[in-house]
């Protein structure tokens, strides 16, 4: 059987890259204790954004603020992490992956500890911020992980890392609730700052040096990132299909609590949030997802990914009152969008090893703006049509997504001035 390997044609290699740095890859796969250090640092990283939402209500009460105060809290942490993975991403093409990550691991300690001691609202939001920016610790890990994997198990890999990402979503929220309903919602960051030194601790260990494979200053990485976009078709095809996916993701997502306290659920928030241990099943098909993308090239899981999400969203509009069919449905749709995900980052971290940090940043903002535009469109949605409106928007745009995967295309990469025939992702 025929794969199309997303790197067929090799890049233009950087001015300023350094000797070897187009050297063939690792060959041996990644140790197990190493994978499982990328991947749960992947996850406690990007869990430190999602424990202030359950505890958003103690907060409030414990520094007397209002509602509209303790939200700026979960807003800013978000835009942090949006703002940081375009400042900060080409810092891992430049500097040693390695150092970037401890650094940026022993900062976000510090910001977990300065939301524990915040004494306001205000405060508690600029540590917010300070979290959200240097969270971005674990969109370094991902990329580190592809550089550290061979070719051949590069997706599998990858996606072996996502599973610990996407289980850190998953459980921050539980676990951030149980515990500050038992000890407070200081003595929660407090905790995760304890473990997030822990673990920046152990990456200076284990992670072995992985020096940078662009030369060039901070400056003009950042502006590359708009020439990446702009010269590498397959990029900028893979990030508007994964934005649309994460348009129906947003959508549902922000909607979901609306829809379950409702006629005719009459649902919790306790039921809401159980609702998101339904991506555990994302979470765990992620490796299976990565290694069909090594075996039979990354396009038959996207599409695949995508007809998932459109049955799904369609499904839910057809039987907008069905318990039954939302859980399955929840369950279906997010692994869906989670194996699309894997397989597009196979296809960008092939593109260019040099930029990977930068090509990561491109499709990871992608995504997060497809997320807050769904959520912006759901609500709407949701006040004029009800939850089987949002379910028909959440299948229109994972089949728009279907259809960009679809359509034929010739890519062109500006750099090497050669036109790739479609056939390759």
């Amino acid at each position: 059987m025929t794969t199309h390997e997303p790197h067929r044609t090799a890049p233009a290699v950087p001015a300023g890259t350094p000797a070897g740095a187009t050297s063939p890859g690792p060959q041996a796969p990644l140790p197990t204790p190493l994978l499982l250090l990328l991947a749960g640092g992947a996850g406690l990283s990007v869990a430190s954004l999602y424990y202030n939402q359950p505890l958003l209500g103690a907060m409030a009460r414990d520094l007397g603020a209002s509602p509209s105060a303790i939200g700026a809290v979960p807003t800013l942490t978000q835009l942090g992490y949006a703002a940081g993975i375009l400042l900060f991403a080409p810092l891992g093409d430049r500097l040693d992956r390695r150092r970037v990550v401890v650094a940026k691991l022993a900062a976000l300690a510090v910001a977990l500890l300065g939301a524990a001691l915040a004494p306001s609202a205000g405060l508690l939001a600029v540590a917010g911020l300070a979290i959200g920016l240097v969270a971005t610790a674990a969109q370094d890990l991902v990329p580190a992980a592809a550089a550290l994997a061979p070719a051949a198990s590069r997706g599998r890999t990858v996606g072996s890392v996502m599973t610990g990402l996407l289980l850190g979503i998953l459980l921050s929220r539980v676990v951030s609730g149980a515990a500050g309903a038992h000890a407070g919602w200081r003595a929660v960051y407090v905790g995760a700052a304890s473990a997030v030194a822990g673990l920046a601790f152990a990456v200076a260990l284990k992670l072995p040096p992985m020096p940078p494979a662009a030369r060039a200053r901070y400056g003009e990485l950042l502006a590359s990132i708009v020439r990446l976009a702009r010269d590498l078709a397959p990029l900028r095809r893979a990030a508007l299909a994964q934005a649309l996916l994460s348009v129906a993701f947003g959508g549902f997502w922000s909607t979901l609590a609306l829809a379950l306290a409702g006629a005719p659920f009459g649902l919790g928030p306790v039921a809401a949030g159980a609702f998101g241990l339904a991506g555990a099943a994302g979470a765990a098909i992620a490796p299976l997802a990565g290694a069909a993308a090594d075996r039979r090239g990354p396009e038959p899981v996207i599409r695949g990914g995508a007809a998932l999400a459109v049955a799904s969203f369609a499904t839910i509009a057809l039987f907008p009152g069905s318990l039954g069919v939302l859980v399955v449905a929840t369950v279906v749709f997010d692994l869906g969008v989670q194996a699309s995900l894997i397989a597009h980052q196979s296809i960008v971290y092939g593109l260019d090893p040099a930029a990977r940090g930068r090509l990561n940043a491109v499709l990871v903002s992608a995504m997060f703006l497809g997320m807050a535009a769904g959520a912006a469109a759901a609500s709407q949605v949701f006040a004029r049509a009800g939850w089987a409106g949002v379910a028909a928007l959440g299948a229109l745009a994972a089949a728009a997504a279907l259809a960009v995967r679809l359509a034929p295309s010739r890519r062109h990469d500006a750099r090497a001035g050669r036109c790739i025939d479609a056939a390759t992702p």
